[in-house]
């Protein structure tokens, strides 16, 4: 069995990587870690876990060696202590977003400070395998994604990919996203009382996921809208783009179906019948699945490419998992074929 321990298991991030991990039928884990629930069994912080595991919080100082840590903390924590974590995990998996930009300067850029341990960014493969598969194989220190961040790059990646869009014309993308996304600690806004029953824009231009669909699509004219909707898990993006003059709904559906194709993860959905026509987070929850459809207006080249997932999952623990299956050789769905609920 692969040995693995979870930096900072309390969280909703950190509670996925358990549920997936104490299933998963190669990984051992030996030890997560929490300061607020130090001491507690795992299963009074995430009641899904009972009758699964008897494992209780531990300190970070008494992690032991492992094949691979997962880090599963706030972000800007990672990379002041990531030194100590390469003695502890031979394999690390950061969920946060502390080395998802290679540039030390681009981060600077978005995140408004010099990164901490500059000189670590380039040792991390971008962790979305849709992307980067072929590096994975071979990496031993994979960053997390940002769950808008993985919508945005996958609702793009088909017309990227078979170089459709007409990228002298801005990239526009509507994301919509659930509670969940604000962590278990939670801030003013996603307090029930403010939360419940909200279509809330909260971020019109400017967040920082932008910087990882500029770095992973080469798209510079791109801008995130965000919006705060009455859902706990799920990310909805809806991209509005423009394709390339003469492109064709027939030249759309081959580059999504070569996307779904070479992705086990990947699904079009794109109905003329029935309620599910086009991609819905909700029938998502707890999926590493990630929707694709589209809509193209072939008079004005005007394209709306959408992806739904689950936040917590396509957007961070389950990616985690299948980077994992990927740098160990496993097959790539290990452990995350749980193919979601209907009704919910």
């Amino acid at each position: 069995m692969t040995t693995a321990s979870i930096i900072g298991g309390s969280g909703y991030g950190g509670g996925e990587l358990l549920r997936l991990l104490l299933s998963h039928p190669h990984v051992e884990v030996k030890q997560a870690t929490s300061r607020s629930h130090l001491g507690e069994y795992v299963y009074q912080v995430h009641p899904n876990l009972r009758k699964q595991t008897q494992l209780k919080f531990s300190d970070a100082a008494t992690l032991e060696p492992v094949d691979i840590l997962f880090l599963a903390q706030p972000h800007g924590q990672a990379q002041h202590h990531i030194e100590e974590y390469a003695k502890i995990g031979s394999k690390i998996i950061d969920l946060a977003a502390d080395f998802r930009l290679r540039d030390p300067a681009f981060y600077e850029q978005w995140y408004g400070e010099k990164h901490a341990a500059p000189e670590w960014l380039s040792k991390f493969v971008y962790g979305l395998p849709e992307l980067h598969r072929a590096d994975l194989a071979n990496a031993n220190y994979v960053s997390g994604v940002g769950c808008n961040a993985t919508a945005s790059n996958l609702a793009l990646l088909p017309l990227v990919k078979a170089d459709l869009l007409d990228t002298s014309f801005p990239v526009f993308i509507e994301i919509k996203v659930g509670s969940s996304e604000s962590g278990a600690e939670g801030n003013a806004g996603s307090h029930h009382a403010e939360r419940a029953n909200v279509i809330r824009t909260f971020s019109a231009f400017g967040h920082r996921h932008t910087a990882e669909v500029i770095q992973e699509m080469g798209v510079q004219q791109v801008s995130l809208t965000m919006t705060a909707v009455d859902l706990v898990r799920g990310v909805l993006a809806t991209a509005h783009a423009k394709v390339k003059p003469g492109v064709a709904t027939k030249d759309l559906w081959k580059a999504y179906r070569l996307v779904a194709n070479e992705n086990p993860f990947v699904r079009i959905v794109k109905e003329q019948r029935g309620i599910y026509r086009v991609p819905e987070p909700k029938i998502l929850a707890g999926t590493n699945y990630a929707d694709l459809g589209f809509e193209l207006d072939e008079s004005s080249g005007h394209i709306v490419s959408m992806c739904a997932i689950d936040n917590l999952m396509k957007g961070a623990a389950g990616s985690a998992v299948q980077c994992t299956n990927l740098i160990m050789g496993w097959a790539e769905t290990t452990g995350l074929e749980f193919s979601g609920l209907h009704p919910i």
